[in-house]
């Protein structure tokens, strides 16, 4: 079969094997350019033993990447203007190369805390005045401490409403995640309570129970809600969620419901966590299915789950 397009002579070339019988291979050749294009998929190649197991193509693997790079060295190309074209384009780095060696000689240089001494922590110092107005007006502290806990149920209300309403368990995972190693991390250290800590019976947990000091689940899940809500695309809702969870850490240090690293880990337990969420929608829940619905959260037709 024979056709004309553009002075170029295309010609549809049907090919039977004769090893397979009745298996039919359609190709295209063009004699402008000399070649042929089977659309078919490539068959599988037979396996060897440089083939990994769950290779469907049989394609060998890879071998590893030496440790000495063929071309050499990469420090054997750099010249004397390497160093001033880093620190031009990178400063940000040389920032943290030095500090890097100013924290080396403060740690090898600085007292150690004795055994029978409360921890130094910073945020203490600065919070001290603080903590004493909350341990000289109870109705203060327990005002600030009524406010903390609307604050944790907002998180909760918004991750819950994400995952219920809107069909994105996204937070909601990501909090399962983090609470969960919360949990292990605080039985496996079990800090001992501040001195000075100002607690009331309105704070969440609610009732003086006992709670885990590392790490601040306050601000974790303050963080998981404020990284959803600019994905979305909610920025004003994410600002006020910053503010509130700055003024929450500002207040645990004051009243001595958690150390200053135990917020600071909190900040990145709560991007953490939700960047192990996003990997695990990915993975698990993000399948193709027949029928697609339109994403509440965008308005796009993203894949039904």
């Amino acid at each position: 079969m024979t056709a004309e397009n553009g002075g170029s002579s295309t010609h549809l070339c049907v090919q039977r094997k004769a090893a397979e019988g009745t298996r039919v291979t359609l190709g295209i050749a063009n004699h402008d350019h000399g070649s042929e294009i089977d659309p078919r998929r490539p068959p599988p190649l037979p396996s060897s033993p440089g083939v990994k197991d769950g290779n469907r193509m049989g394609t060998p693997s890879p071998p590893p990447v030496p440790l000495l790079p063929p071309q050499g060295p990469s420090f054997a190309g750099w010249s004397l203007d390497g160093p001033a074209g880093v620190a031009r384009r990178h400063p940000v780095l040389c920032a943290f190369a030095f500090s890097l060696l100013f924290f080396m000689g403060v740690e090898y240089t600085i007292p150690m805390v004795p055994s029978t001494s409360p921890p130094l922590d910073l945020g203490f110092i600065a919070t001290k005045p603080l903590n004493r107005a909350l341990a000289t007006a109870p109705a203060l502290n327990t005002l600030f401490a009524a406010l903390n806990t609307v604050f944790v149920g907002m998180q909760t209300v918004y991750i819950v409403w994400t995952f219920l309403v809107e069909g994105r368990p996204r937070p909601t995972i990501a909090a399962l995640f983090m609470f969960t190693c919360r949990g292990i991390l605080g039985c496996s250290t079990q800090l001992p309570l501040p001195q000075g800590f100002q607690g009331s019976g309105v704070d969440f947990p609610v009732g003086n129970v006992s709670f885990f000091l590392f790490f601040s689940g306050h601000v974790a899940g303050a963080v998981i809600a404020s990284l959803d809500m600019r994905r979305t695309r909610r920025w004003g809702m994410a600002r006020v969620f910053d503010s509130l969870n700055l003024l929450q850490s500002v207040r645990l240090l004051a009243s001595r419901g958690h150390y200053t690293i135990d917020l600071v880990v909190g900040v990145g337990a709560g991007y953490l966590f939700d960047n192990l969420a996003g990997k695990y929608e990915e993975s698990k829940l993000k399948r193709r299915v027949e029928h697609r619905r339109p994403c509440f959260s965008c308005g796009c037709s993203c894949e039904g789950r």
